[in-house]
């Protein structure tokens, strides 16, 4: 697909590797709408990119639909989807106090991460469905996010490797699902990525994280992670996949 003129939607594309996201589509000539729950930081995008800005929860179906309508309003219906939103968290299933750890947390995740990823997809890939298909047939492409830990989750990861891990597992199933409408689906699995929580560690962590990479032995840079989204836009062979990102890092146990 080629990017020029064409309207993206960037879930979490308010900061880290939404963000970056955003300014390389932005770069190769897509129409970028920046949906984040932050409205703040989304806006900032938006203005830097010459792109639309909409607040959005993305566990919510009516947040959802009104933001595609928002961005479909500006630029016209989309035929990208970066799903980049998420959040994290870790905790032992037995705390140190001898209490279990609390439903809710995992449950949490798993809504944002899992569901409202799906949530997005459902919706995004229905307005794709019904556009007129490209020279190729194409007519749209979805690439959800994972991690690592999705595959090598570490103690105290269960709930975001479960949300992770469910994300990864429904790539190939959706992809098949949505091939008679001509519609792409991938998923990015990123390591260890100089994302605005490793920022605010102190240097000689991020360093000691970075080392513990094979190659290169740095923290991955949210460009890459951007180049590589845009590049699954780009190339219609790639489909049903889930694509690591990540120097050839498995996690270790802690």
């Amino acid at each position: 697909m080629n990017l020029q003129g064409i309207a993206a939607v960037v879930t979490g594309g308010g900061s880290g590797l939404g963000a970056a996201t955003a300014r390389e589509l932005a770069r190769r000539g897509a129409k970028v709408a920046v949906l984040d729950i932050n409205a703040a930081a989304a806006q900032s995008v938006a203005e830097a990119i010459g792109g639309i800005a909409c607040v959005c929860d993305i566990t919510s179906p009516e947040s959802v639909e009104a933001a595609l309508a928002r961005a479909s309003a500006a630029h016209g219906a989309a035929r990208v989807l970066m799903n980049v939103a998420g959040i994290g968290g870790a905790k032992r299933v037995v705390q140190r106090d001898g209490s279990a750890a609390p439903l809710e947390q995992f449950r949490r995740i798993v809504e944002v991460n899992l569901v409202g990823s799906y949530n997005v997809l459902r919706l995004a890939a229905a307005a794709m469905a019904k556009l007129d298909p490209l020279d190729d047939g194409e007519r749209g492409v979805i690439v959800n996010t994972a991690s690592a830990a999705a595959f090598d989750g570490q103690v105290g990861q269960a709930a975001y490797s479960a949300s992770k891990g469910g994300v990864a597992a429904m790539t190939l199933p959706l992809a098949r699902d949505l091939a008679q409408h001509g519609i792409r689906v991938l998923t990015i699995a990123p390591g260890l990525f100089l994302t605005p929580l490793l920022h605010e560690l102190p240097e000689e962590v991020q360093r000691s994280l970075g080392e513990s990479i094979p190659f290169p032995k740095r923290l991955g840079k949210p460009e890459e992670f951007a180049a590589l989204a845009a590049h699954i836009a780009e190339n219609a062979a790639l489909n049903g996949e889930v694509i690591r990102i990540d120097g050839a890092l498995r996690l270790p146990p802690r």
